[in-house]
């Protein structure tokens, strides 16, 4: 990390197209700036006239660990103990496979219904495939540490509820999960860059994440896994790939595992996505994740104030105490998916989720107090003249 302390915010350092206003960097973070370039210059200078070599002369081979250690620095993570590649729901089915390994004779995961569904979905499928037993138990999210019990076998929760922003403490669910004799399995995608994160202090045996959200790594960005040191040289890496192979280019018939998180590298790093993402990640040096935090409850809060005071038609759904809260605010309309796109016509850009709540998260790397108050003057032009009526943006596209 470099010595100097940036000040926030960096809009300098992104690519933000003239006239809008982007709240929806918890689903696709924006463009940083020089992201072409370099891009560009693996595509010319390194794959076009280094060919193969590449992976040896440009690091190719090395950048999961290198963009992991990263990472890592986000989230409160050892050096050595992230690794990046394929999808979150890939190493959500990693981690989880391996949790269970760990507790042999516990036959249930623990979730709660704040959780994003892939998750959820990937539970399902490996207890199927499994056939042993297993159950996935979904509780309330308040309800998640005195849930956990002898029968749980791992714990598999999001920190930041993918709908409303509320935030379980991670600390203290860990504990209860530890204090219970099951596994600990945290999904980061809506905490990596957007609030503190201390996996060490938390002493959780997994977790994941994805890097398009708050890490800026574009579409398709791949995700990242981490594991305990202590737990990192015996865990069960499930996918087999050749990659966490502790001697890859030896190309023995049989897998013998890479010591620590090597082994849950799958299969050849998209180097490509990869060399965006490390230069994405770049924006965070000299930023201080304190500060991130402090900024993000004060964008947050004023923006409830002002929603609250000039359109009474919505309905907070997110925790109204910052500190319960990640970085993003929910309100709940009954023409919820209409009004986005209203907004979104008229520059303010946040999202839609199912089933009538309008989505809007803060990063305060590019939003300031100015783009705050500038979104909720739209946002009251487009509740107070129904301004949604429309059937235009009533009609759903396939992403909303």
């Amino acid at each position: 990390m470099k010595d100097t302390i940036q000040t926030l915010p960096l809009k300098d350092k992104f690519h933000l197209p003239e006239g809008m206003i982007y709240l929806d960097g918890n689903s696709l973070g924006p463009l940083p700036k020089g992201t072409n370039a370099r891009v560009a210059e693996m595509l010319t200078a390194e794959w076009g006239e280094h060919l193969i070599t590449g992976w040896n002369r440009d690091g190719w081979m090395a950048q999961p660990e290198r963009v992991g250690n990263m990472v890592g620095r986000l989230i409160g993570a050892p050096e050595g103990t992230v690794t990046m590649g394929d999808t979150l729901s890939v190493k959500v089915y990693q981690a989880l496979s391996a949790a269970l390994k760990m507790r042999p004779g516990r036959h249930v995961i623990l979730s709660d219904s704040g959780n994003f569904p892939s998750d959820l979905y990937m539970a399902q499928g490996l207890i199927q495939q499994l056939d042993q037993g297993y159950e996935l138990r979904v509780v309330d999210p308040e309800e998640v540490a005195t849930s956990i019990d002898e029968t749980v076998a791992v714990a598999m929760i999001t920190q930041v509820d993918y709908r409303t922003g509320r935030m379980h403490d991670m600390n203290a669910v860990t504990k209860a999960a530890h204090d219970a004799g099951a596994v600990m399995l945290w999904d980061l995608a809506h905490s990596a860059g957007a609030v503190p994160v201390d996996l060490q202090t938390s002493n959780c045996e997994f977790a994941v994440g994805c890097t398009y959200k708050y890490l800026n790594g574009g579409p398709g960005a791949p995700a990242f896994i981490y594991a305990r040191p202590d737990v990192a040289d015996t865990m069960d890496a499930a996918l087999a790939g050749w990659l966490g192979h502790d001697a890859p280019f030896a190309f023995e018939p049989d897998y013998r595992p890479a010591p620590g998180i090597g082994r849950m590298r799958v299969g050849t790093p998209p180097v490509m996505q990869m060399t965006t993402l490390e230069h994405a990640l770049s924006v965070w040096d000299g930023v201080d994740m304190a500060d991130i935090r402090m900024a993000s409850i004060r964008l947050c809060d004023l923006f409830i104030r002002e929603v609250e005071a000039r359109c009474p038609d919505l309905t907070l759904v997110s925790p109204r105490d910052g500190a319960l809260r990640g970085s993003q605010v929910s309100f709940a309309f009954e023409n919820g998916y209409a009004a986005m796109q209203a907004l979104i016509a008229r520059g303010v850009v946040g999202d839609f989720r199912a089933p009538d709540i309008i989505r809007f998260g803060f990063t305060p790397l590019y939003i300031d107090e100015s783009d705050v108050l500038a979104a909720v003057d739209v946002l009251e032009d487009v509740i107070k003249n129904d301004l949604w009526d429309t059937p235009e943006y009533k009609r759903k596209a396939r992403v909303t």
